[in-house]
């Protein structure tokens, strides 16, 4: 999948893990998927040091159509 990324890298903290990032930008943190699609070279990394830079793809936040009625939130 093609992503559009943040302008500046992602540099972590010591300790964080790819859900704690996901939540931190995303609010959500099941969606890891996408982070570690976009840093294959950590894919295999639970815990990170810190200093390591990683890039962010920016996702569409938008809830999609197809929701069924008691699912949609109204703004």
């Amino acid at each position: 999948m093609s992503y559009t990324y943040y302008k500046e890298p992602y540099i972590t903290s010591q300790g964080e893990r790819w859900d704690d990032i996901a939540y931190a930008f995303y609010k959500n943190a099941e969606r890891t998927a996408p982070l570690v699609e976009s840093n294959p070279a950590y894919a295999d990394v639970l815990v990170f040091g810190a200093g390591i830079a990683l890039q962010i793809p920016i996702l569409d936040q938008s809830l999609p159509s197809t929701l069924p009625p008691w699912k949609q939130v109204s703004a």
